[in-house]
């Protein structure tokens, strides 16, 4: 298992490497998401949350294709693709995995923070494992964070300095430099726990594949 240290300098390197293709997918991901909401505002409905789903599962699996240095590298198409491909499981994995984390978080905020942890990793088992079913992909999310919740909140958490940087900057430096080293750091995190969880016998890959 690599350290959190390790595993940013990772996500750093390869998130540089791939500098503008990165920037370039976390704004059209988050410009996408906006808009929708701003519609779904306007004339009422769903439509922010239906496309926010799957944009997520696209763009978390695109921060994990550059943490893990593939070639060739992802573009944006790909991204699209990834997320909106067998578009009713991703987006009811998205459902389901909001709809928990909301209904934990009726029980006060602490439970809702854990279960979320808990559920994190589900957009990249809906993205990385086609043949995994929706609501399956949030329970091995589940067995996956067993554990290890706590990590996956101080990696977050490693990036509160960064984020009240962004904030002075009126969202600038998250756009051009801190939302996509934290996405791809969290894809690491990911990585790094899914093998464990294999090497464990925490998950097979029978159940995955």
């Amino acid at each position: 298992m690599k350290t959190r240290q390790e595993i940013k300098a990772i996500a750093k390197q390869n998130f540089s490497e791939n500098y503008w293709i990165c920037v370039g997918a976390t704004i059209l991901a988050l410009v996408v998401i906006g808009a929708a909401s701003a519609i779904t505002s306007f004339i009422g409905g769903l439509g922010g949350l239906i496309i926010w789903g799957p944009m997520m599962v696209g763009l978390q699996f695109f921060s994990l294709w550059i943490y893990r240095g593939e070639l060739p590298a992802p573009t944006l198409e790909d991204m699209f693709k990834t997320g909106f491909s067998d578009f009713g499981r991703k987006l009811g994995g998205m459902l389901w995995m909001e709809l928990f984390v909301f209904l934990w978080s009726l029980l006060f905020v602490i439970p809702g923070i854990i279960k979320s942890l808990a559920y994190s990793f589900t957009p990249y088992i809906l993205a990385e494992y086609p043949n995994v079913p929706a609501t399956e992909a949030v329970k091995i999310s589940m067995r996956m964070t067993e554990g290890h919740k706590g990590d996956i909140f101080v990696m977050s958490l490693s990036f509160l300095g960064w984020f009240i940087l962004n904030g002075f900057t009126f969202g600038i430096l998250g756009i051009f430099y801190v939302n996509p080293y934290f996405f791809t750091s969290m894809a690491g995190q990911y990585e790094d726990l899914k093998e464990l969880a294999l090497q464990n016998g925490v998950v097979s890959l029978d159940e995955l594949i």
